[in-house]
């Protein structure tokens, strides 16, 4: 089994000096051979907004997946929110994927205070804005769901990838894992131990199976934070800061409810094999460090890993092994292109802060 590997950049403001610092990471993250760059979503704390990001590297990047890991729709409207989506998918040649999640219940109830938006009904609120983007992007023209009613809807841009983007749930509830099995085109949960994570794919799959679907309709992926460290305890001391400073709460706590590990890069491999294991074909991966710096050199380590569902790392797979887009290209040469159609080694130098400072 082929497994990809992503990567999801620190868009919370202060793990960044210069905000094109994150889009110099994903550019990197694409050169090392990363397979996916993502950017989630919030609004308890200074950030920036995921879109507006994937945006940003869609014209940065040629071959990465470009994705959400996870957007919060309900903060949004719908029928903007599908524009935009279909936007990114133009602009980055088809390459977008949208994970989506209605928030975790003791944490996001003031997010949707503040988007004027009721914490009830959320899920069907979550599945009918899914739907209402799909009717836009293939071009009906109202839409009646359990919570969105629509009797007229304008004209929307249709999305490069026939359908639109693959839309993948957050989440591992049963309710979400019938849900993903007859609705979402991939799955994207954080349980803190394997045999969770393959007894929830094999629900995922039942419910897929019951609906018609194909065996391959729902794309199993993992959400998991990752720590590189040769000290295990120092890497346990570093987590749990990282999730004090993140969640408020202690690592104890966080790792009964997500993944989560620390430690050397043999036992990070082994730890992501056991997911691999049980099923998970795409690893996005969060860095567990606070500063840029400390992210690039993570970044460079993970891509290091040798998984052995693997044939090599990451690191080591050369350009020609990935999938290249339909991209349009240009005859005239690089240097008479504008920035934005060039090489990014052909690209001009821009005076900002470094990954490495």
């Amino acid at each position: 089994m082929n497994v990809h590997m992503g990567v999801l950049l620190p868009t919370n403001q202060g793990q960044w000096d210069d905000a094109r610092q994150l889009i110099d990471m994903g550019v990197r993250a694409e050169r090392l051979g990363y397979d996916s760059v993502w950017a989630n979503d919030t609004l308890l704390g200074p950030r920036l907004e995921p879109l507006a990001t994937l945006a940003a590297l869609a014209t940065a990047t040629d071959r990465v997946t470009l994705g959400t890991a996870t957007l919060l729709p309900a903060f949004r409207r719908p029928v903007t929110t599908a524009q935009e989506l279909a936007s990114i998918d133009h602009l980055s040649a088809g390459r977008l994927t949208i994970a989506v999640g209605a928030g975790f219940p003791g944490r996001s109830e003031p997010e949707y205070a503040m988007s004027e938006v009721p914490w009830q009904r959320r899920f069907a609120r979550l599945d009918d804005t899914v739907a209402l983007w799909r009717a836009l992007w293939a071009g009906e023209r109202s839409f009646s769901g359990q919570v969105l009613c629509f009797d007229e809807l304008p004209a929307s841009t249709p999305c490069l990838q026939e359908g639109g983007p693959p839309i993948w749930l957050g989440g591992a509830s049963p309710s979400a894992l019938h849900r993903t099995g007859t609705l979402y085109d991939g799955w994207l949960p954080y349980p803190p131990d394997p045999a969770d994570y393959r007894t929830g794919l094999t629900t995922v799959r039942r419910s897929a199976a019951s609906a018609g679907r194909a065996a391959d309709a729902v794309t199993p992926a993992l959400f998991i934070t990752v720590l590189i460290t040769d000290d295990m305890a120092d890497g346990e001391r570093q987590l749990d800061a990282y999730c004090r400073e993140t969640y408020g709460r202690p690592y104890e706590t966080v790792r009964t409810i997500q993944g989560i590990v620390a430690g050397p890069t043999e036992h990070v491999a082994a730890t992501l094999t056991r997911y691999v294991e049980a099923g998970a074909e795409h690893l996005v991966c969060r860095l567990a460090t606070q500063s840029m710096k400390s992210q690039i050199e993570q970044l460079e380590l993970l891509a290091t890993l040798n998984l052995p569902t693997t044939d090599r790392p990451i690191l080591d797979r050369p350009a020609t092994d990935q999938p290249a887009t339909d991209r349009p290209t240009t005859d005239r040469p690089a240097s008479d292109r504008p920035a934005m159609d060039r090489p990014a080694s052909d690209r001009p130098a821009v005076n900002r802060p470094t990954l490495d400072q």
